[in-house]
């Protein structure tokens, strides 16, 4: 197309180009925001009641699903496969919880997925490699401090059965990082984003993310405070991610990916590679 032929339909599709470039983190659309108190309590009410609905939809699918394979005689209880089962459910109920949500709500395009372009590949890679790096350094800096993070209880049937890592690389990359990306970035952080700029957002939904993880951590009231931070930090750069890409898949494989890496170095070192 010359410069003669651009009319205003072209002109109109380089504003509205310039004003997504502008919605992403620090651009000048998403700074100037403002936030309306009535619609930031509307939107913070139901990213709590989305929160709770998954993990009560999680507790049921987790609790009604084992008990049925039990039933058939599929699984026995106290075993590594009857955790990762466990696991499969419950990340399973969070997607029954979501899409129970969405289903009540009306709110068209809240969630942003496609298949990854090549720029959505390098975020997702970087953000792996990025995500691995913090947590080295913040849990390398608690230990110069004297600090340390409590356990993840889901590192701990492993110590027994160096299998059950192996199992959870897979959980994490189809299921555990899809499903918790879908309920705190794709949906929390989509309703606040409706509300607040994108780094406010990014951070309420980490601090969900955050706080959400401590009934999982095995250890003292500093300890469990602190995993949470550290989640939380991790739960911002996840929600960067998101905002930067504006793909789901984004931060949603990242986390997989990230969380299976860690699993199989707790694999390496129980076997001893």
């Amino acid at each position: 197309m010359t410069q003669a032929d651009e009319g205003p339909d072209a002109a109109a599709g380089t504003a509205s180009s310039d004003a997504a470039e502008d919605a992403r983190v620090g651009g000048p659309e998403s700074e100037e925001l403002v936030t309306d108190p009535a619609a930031a309590a509307f939107r913070l009410g139901q990213a709590v009641l989305v929160v709770l609905g998954a993990f009560f939809a999680a507790v049921a699918v987790t609790g009604w699903g084992t008990d049925a394979l039990v039933g058939l005689g599929l699984l026995t209880p106290d075993t590594s496969l009857y955790t990762v089962a466990g696991t499969v459910l419950q990340f399973l109920g969070f997607g029954i919880g979501v899409a129970g949500f969405l289903a009540l709500v009306d709110e068209p395009g809240l969630i942003r997925v496609r298949a990854l372009d090549r720029r959505d590949a390098l975020l997702t890679v970087g953000g792996v490699v990025v995500l691995l790096a913090l947590q080295f350094v913040l849990l390398y800096a608690l230990q110069v401090l004297g600090l340390s993070t409590g356990e993840n209880q889901a590192m701990l049937p492993g110590r027994e059965d160096p299998t059950y890592f192996l199992y959870m690389v897979v959980v994490s990359v189809l299921f555990v990082g899809p499903a918790e990306e879908l309920l705190f970035r794709g949906v929390v952080q989509g309703l606040l984003r409706r509300a607040f700029a994108a780094w406010p957002a990014i951070l309420i939904a980490g601090a969900f993310f955050g706080l959400i993880h401590a009934p999982a951590v095995q250890g003292g009231q500093v300890e469990t405070l602190l995993y949470a931070v550290v989640a939380t930090l991790l739960g911002c750069l996840l929600g960067y991610l998101y905002e930067r890409s504006g793909n789901l898949a984004v931060p949603a494989i990242a986390h997989g990916l990230y969380n299976a890496t860690l699993f199989g170095i707790q694999y390496a070192a129980a076997v001893g590679l």
